[in-house]
């Protein structure tokens, strides 16, 4: 495995000790089943642009929303006529926006604007109505609004040009209307299933003890891993509350499984604190080849009819650095395995290469994903 040589170690440390365990809110470990956002997409067309739009020849799908767009209102164009159609002010576009939970009739969200087509930048530009819909096909908001664009480009007349960012895509701030509710089991059901963002068993049954010393033996109950039942009031006002109050509860986290993580791109290395390794001895050296190239001219006599030449000449070496061998001792912690490699200086690919050689002999105890 390659690493940089200069790359940053990470390393999550946790005491080897037994610690407090650490408390979360409900509500920031599990969310409640059947809340959630839901995508929206539409397509649409963007005006107004300084001659950025798409050109009619390699967008021939700009050239007929432009048409349909004419025709709703009463304006009609003979196929001639949209063959020499040319609007480089105008741009097709792809809009999406995201539906929260419980979002009523009239609410505004934020939409992001891209172009699907050659345009070469939306800035400037104003989307026109615009219907978005649901995976069910379904129309749930209605987008319309001036474009902000971080990006830019320019071009000279000679070819050059310059870009920043990305001006081939935009924002609306509250740029579309909510036009149906997304109906929830929220109101339907007389409980909350709540589900945890980890699957982890000890967690969930923690996630139930919690909540029943709070509210009542049986009021929750851990189905699985991940999820969580609560029995809730049928009343919808109650139930409100009673939700306000649960996802408000502290739960005792279980700790991570034992773990390494090596990012082979940046060199980052995280270990859990679980991790443990068995009895073994470590020695760890590397050989380093040298290798200087130079270029010797050699030149004849003045009388002799020899010609001027070049050689090379390399000159090799090797030299291979002397590491003092460690030991671990079976058990240890992750201190202890930190302080073991960093005593003999290890580098970031000499940590994972140990860490490999030490998982492959069956003397680390732990999962090795490297990403």
């Amino acid at each position: 495995m390659n690493l940089r040589k200069h790359s940053l170690i990470l390393m999550l440390m946790l005491t080897a000790f037994s610690n407090p365990v650490l408390a979360e809110r409900i509500k920031d470990i599990a969310s409640i089943e059947g809340i959630r956002t839901n995508q929206l997409v539409g397509y649409g067309l963007v005006v107004g642009l300084d001659k950025s739009g798409d050109s009619s020849t390699s967008s021939p799908t700009s050239r007929q929303s432009i048409t349909n767009m004419l025709k709703r209102f009463g304006i009609t164009l003979s196929a001639q006529d949209m063959q020499q159609l040319k609007a480089k002010n105008i741009a097709t576009v792809a809009v999406q926006a995201e539906l929260p939970a419980f979002a009523k009739p009239g609410m505004a969200i934020d939409v992001t604007v891209a172009s699907i087509g050659d345009a070469k930048s939306l800035r400037g530009g104003a989307l026109l109505m615009t219907p978005l819909k649901g995976a069910d096909g379904e129309v749930y908001a209605i987008a319309q609004g001036n474009l902000v664009v971080g990006g830019m480009a320019a071009t000279g007349k000679d070819g050059s040009n310059i870009t920043i960012n990305n001006p081939s895509a935009g924002r609306i701030s509250n740029g579309a209307l909510v036009e149906r509710t997304v109906p929830t089991p929220f109101s339907e059901s007389d409980s909350l299933i709540f589900n945890l963002n980890r699957a982890d068993f000890t967690t969930a049954t923690r996630m139930a003890e919690s909540i029943n010393k709070l509210l009542g033996t049986n009021t929750a109950r851990a189905i699985d891993a991940t999820s969580v039942r609560v029995n809730s009031p049928s009343d919808l006002g109650q139930k409100v509350s009673f939700a306000s109050v649960v996802e408000n509860l502290n739960v005792d986290m279980d700790e991570a499984p034992a773990r390494v993580i090596v990012n082979s791109r940046t060199g980052t290395v995280v270990i859990s604190n679980k991790v443990r390794v068995s009895p073994a001895a470590v020695s760890h050296g590397s050989l380093v080849v040298t290798i200087d190239e130079n270029i010797n001219v050699s030149q004849p006599n003045a009388l002799s009819n020899g010609q001027t030449a070049a050689t090379p000449s390399s000159n090799v070496s090797a030299k291979e650095e002397k590491n003092r061998m460690f030991a671990f001792k079976g058990g240890v912690s992750l201190d202890d395995l930190v302080n073991a490699v960093n005593q003999v200086g290890a580098a970031p690919s000499d940590l994972v290469a140990i860490l490999e050689a030490l998982k492959t002999a069956g003397a680390l105890h732990a999962e090795l994903i490297i990403i």
